[in-house]
């Protein structure tokens, strides 16, 4: 999935970071709250659409506590909120699902794919940050979803703030705005 054209370098180095996050967690798979985290911090565009500092503070405080705090009931655990995976893992040089290459877990594997879809339906050449947010909002049972809403950021006011966005200023230009695509 990382050296997919269509995700553009900007992307690859998110899933890296989320793959290198779930490493140091150490969780067997890459989840939809690794993706949020280094989707947070890689894409400005996603952060903006989170909302003013204040809730992107809060929302960063709990992804960070995530490997000392409530996160851990999650170790050890597979994220299947029951979205149907629709991309496969990633084989890494110890096959999937090992310490040293996580695979995906299906909720993530599912919002990668969301985000390819959203690409496609607004005709972007590439995945773009607010794509893989929308895909990631779009779950109500994904930990990313969970952790957004722990943060008072409600996901699904979320999403459609990032679709409408899309259809009140066109998809070109929406996709363009900081030049920051994925």
């Amino acid at each position: 999935m990382d050296d997919d054209a269509a995700l553009g370098a900007e992307l690859a180095a998110m899933v890296a970071g989320a793959r290198r996050r779930a490493v140091r967690d150490g969780d067997r798979q890459i989840d939809t709250a690794h993706l949020l985290h280094s989707l947070l911090e890689h894409d400005p565009e996603s952060r903006a659409a989170v909302g003013d500092p204040q809730r992107l503070a809060r929302l960063l405080g709990y992804l960070v506590q995530r490997s000392i705090g409530y996160g851990l009931r999650w170790q050890g655990s597979v994220e299947d909120s029951g979205a149907i995976a629709l991309v496969p893992a990633p084989a890494g040089p110890a096959g999937p699902d090992t310490r040293d290459a996580p695979g995906w877990s299906p909720a993530a594997a599912t919002a990668m794919a969301g985000a390819r879809e959203y690409a496609r339906r607004r005709g972007g050449p590439r995945v773009v940050g607010t794509d893989l947010l929308a895909a990631l909002t779009a779950d109500p049972g994904s930990r990313a979803v969970e952790v957004l809403e722990r943060a008072g950021i409600p996901a699904r006011g979320l999403n459609s703030r990032i679709l409408d966005a899309r259809t009140e200023t066109g998809a070109e230009e929406y996709a363009g705005g900081s030049g920051a695509s994925c």
